[in-house]
């Protein structure tokens, strides 16, 4: 046993800010690429043969997913850990023990409730609030598969927790392995269950896309395993209590309701364009689900992995008194997610086409046309995950829960009138989308710089300004790369001839951008320089 803690300790040891972002990012992308593979397999699978099971697949994650952000999710993780490191810090760990122990029981016995209700009234949800566009057959798969999933809110709400110690205390690793564990748990039900499950040969389940559902809830059991691995040797205290008068409890609680319906406006969002999307074409809320889903994955990987690692340390800023240093930390933070989110987005919009290939074998104009016009988002989404952590360092859960209810109106205001009034389809729920993103942060910009005076000066907004220019003669390049080397249809489609050109136009475009950058005396780009140098030499010296 000692010999398990002992590896666990090293694999698990605190983290810098930088190695922390490093390693998240590293984590996310591999869980982008499972992920990918996952969209992948279902899309070849059952999108053209099955497009009704699909719809019904999609639609039967949104509730439980729905439950747990509203009651977990990065509510608890905002409002936990400034509190937790306050008692840390002030050296009262017996207090921090009983905070995360309380919490741990508390979202259990929560998200067991909610699961419970979720398995009571699947069919009426489904049929009249989520889906009520799918057809008979749909929304019966729909229900089963919402019942089976409606254990996750209850697997996910322990894990969180657990995963919300370890980031508090700057261990990352067996955090950051979780999602990607859950990943390969949904490949693995897509791959086996489907074929059906036989335990020494009684036949237990007869297979078909409901073995997928089973995949998501044993992914869900195998990244609640892998999380409590990581607490090992952290002294985590666990009781089967909670501690109703610890004050460190109670403050997180009276954090917990604002931050919670912030996160989950954006479910409120998907249950509107759920709604919608599925009184379309059979396939067409799938198509929606699945370019929203790879519009996820550069914020995943910029946006939320370099703020999620930079939180942290903004609270132990705020809670010394520098106030400035925090100014000044969080200037180079949103400069930098500014910077590799502006050509991330370019670059999404103009291989929009190469991009669907990977999942669909000779691509989809309909998922291909939805990422194009949600690739602004891509910028916005970015920037709002440290944006709105700039209030929650500061114990203020409230003022970007004011502007996500206006932010939140005007998206389905917007996506009703587009899709109901206006008829564009699938498109108009993705313009409204990619419409209430940049007004989000144009007003969470606003606030931001009343409330933290000098915030955003004069140089910030130079380096700004370079770095759309650096942005701009790089879609130049970018375009010209794509109609030199176009998406071909046939033989030429194959994932083979696609992906050398795909890395081509990438490759050309991101050393274009680093170029600009350089010439346009971008700070950012300079750890990149100096990087290539030290190989460049150890590779001459070699």
């Amino acid at each position: 046993m000692g010999r398990v803690q002992s590896v666990v300790a090293r694999a698990n040891r605190k983290l810098t800010v930088q190695f922390a972002a490093i390693l998240l990012s590293s984590a996310l992308l591999a869980s982008m690429v499972f992920g990918i593979i996952r969209i992948r397999l279902l899309t070849n699978f059952y999108y053209d043969t099955y497009p009704v099971g699909l719809d019904a697949y999609n639609a039967a994650f949104l509730l439980p997913d729905f439950m747990y952000f509203i009651l977990v999710s990065g509510a608890l993780s905002v409002t936990f850990i400034p509190v937790f490191n306050q008692r840390m810090a002030s050296g009262n760990k017996k207090s921090a023990w009983r905070l995360s122990t309380s919490l741990v029981n508390l979202m259990a016995l929560a998200t067991l409730v909610a699961s419970i209700l979720i398995i009571i009234f699947a069919e009426p949800l489904i049929r009249f609030v989520i889906a009520p566009g799918l057809s008979e057959s749909g929304t019966a798969l729909a229900v089963s598969m919402m019942r089976v999933i409606a254990v996750n809110p209850f697997l996910f709400a322990v894990a969180t927790v657990i995963a919300s110690i370890q980031q508090a205390v700057g261990r990352f690793t067996f955090y950051a392995l979780a999602p990607i564990i859950y990943n390969l748990g949904i490949i693995t039900g897509i791959l086996f269950f489907t074929n059906g499950i036989n335990i020494f040969g009684w036949q237990v389940f007869d297979g078909g896309i409901m073995g997928v559902a089973l995949g998501v809830v044993f992914g869900s059991i195998m990244q609640l395993i892998v999380s409590s691995i990581g607490l090992i040797g952290l002294g985590f205290d666990y009781r089967f209590k909670i501690y109703w008068k610890n004050k460190g409890f109670r403050k997180v609680l009276s954090l917990l309701p604002a931050r919670s319906l912030d996160q989950g406006m954006d479910y409120v969002v998907g249950i509107v364009e759920t709604n919608l999307a599925s009184r379309m074409a059979a396939g067409t809320l799938t198509a929606y689900n699945y370019a929203t889903t790879l519009m996820m994955a550069p914020i995943n990987l910029i946006g939320v992995a370099i703020s999620t690692a930079a939180f942290p340390q903004m609270t132990e800023r705020l809670s010394e008194g520098k106030t400035e240093l925090f100014k000044s930390e969080l200037r180079t933070v949103l400069r930098v997610i500014i910077w590799l989110s502006l050509p991330v987005a370019i670059i999404t919009f103009f291989t929009r086409g190469y991009v669907i290939s990977f999942i669909k074998n000779e691509g989809d104009p309909l998922m291909a046309g939805l990422l194009g016009a949600l690739t602004t988002v891509i910028l916005f989404r970015s920037i709002y995950y440290i944006a709105a952590r700039t209030f929650y360092a500061q114990q203020d859960t409230r003022t970007p829960l004011y502007i996500s209810f206006f932010s939140i109106g005007l998206n389905i205001a917007l996506a009703v009138l587009f899709t109901a009034v206006l008829n564009m389809g699938a498109y108009g729920l993705a313009w409204a989308q990619s419409i209430m993103a940049a007004t989000e942060v144009v007003i969470l910009f606003i606030v931001m710089s009343v409330r933290l005076g000098g915030l955003f000066d004069r140089t910030f907004w130079s380096g700004i300004w370079r770095m759309m220019s650096a942005t701009g003669f790089m879609a130049i390049v970018s375009y010209c790369m794509v109609l030199i080397f176009p998406l071909q249809a046939g033989a030429s489609s194959s994932f083979y001839f696609t992906f050398p050109k795909f890395v081509l136009i990438v490759g050309v475009s991101i050393v274009t951008y680093v170029l600009f950058s350089r010439l346009l005396k971008l700070k950012e780009v300079n750890p990149i320089i100096a990087t290539v140098k030290r190989f460049t030499a150890g590779s001459v010296r070699g």
